[in-house]
């Protein structure tokens, strides 16, 4: 998980940061964007991406992760947002603007599969949350956060499953939307599948 790292530093890379986003497909709720930047040469404790992970193994590593980066930045894009943007313009921006907001300077950012501006250096990597553990930190730091922001929207919005389907398009979901109609959280832009009648 780190030979893209050991890589950029036999070039002369001294701080590499890793950034990812979670919540790209689902229907309601924010995109999370999270990058995360390790010391040099951290031996990595990430074997695998946070897709594959139980809850809470990425809990555990959620905390791991805080205790080893010198540099965490999360950044919340709302739905407005994201109906305003567009999804894909929602992450490329608003990585872009997380990346300039980080307190430290970096030399080279690896991105999982986004090709952001030429003006930043960066390296786009096809599955990079499972070849570089520094992307999947940065994913797994996304995961749960937004897993606890959709946990709490549970709360606020109790006939919807957001502790479950995450927001995600599931059937339940379907048809919870059906039976209760849209919440102020749910992405306008996307299909709802409230007009299927």
């Amino acid at each position: 998980m780190d030979n893209v790292e050991k890589e950029l530093f036999s070039q002369g890379y001294e701080k590499i940061v890793g950034i990812d986003e979670a919540g790209r497909g689902p229907l309601a709720g924010p995109l999370v964007i999270a990058s995360v930047i390790f010391p040099k040469h951290q031996k990595p404790f990430i074997h695998n991406d946070s897709k594959s992970l139980s809850e809470k193994e990425r809990e555990y590593l959620f905390e791991k992760i805080h205790d080893y980066a010198e540099e965490i930045n999360i950044t919340i894009v709302e739905n407005t947002e994201i109906d305003k943007l567009g999804i894909s313009n929602a992450a490329k921006i608003y990585m872009e603007n997380n990346l300039k907001s980080l307190k430290s300077k970096w030399d080279i950012a690896l991105v999982d599969f986004v090709k952001l501006d030429e003006s930043i250096n960066h390296l786009p990597l096809i599955k990079g949350d499972e070849i570089s553990h520094t992307i999947a930190a940065a994913s797994i730091i996304a995961k749960v956060v937004r897993d606890r922001i959709m946990i709490e929207y549970k709360e606020k919005y109790p006939n919807f499953s957001f502790d479950k389907h995450k927001g995600y398009a599931t059937k339940q979901h379907y048809q919870e939307i059906k039976k209760f109609g849209i919440t102020p959280i749910h992405r306008r832009s996307f299909n709802l599948g409230v007009n299927d009648d």
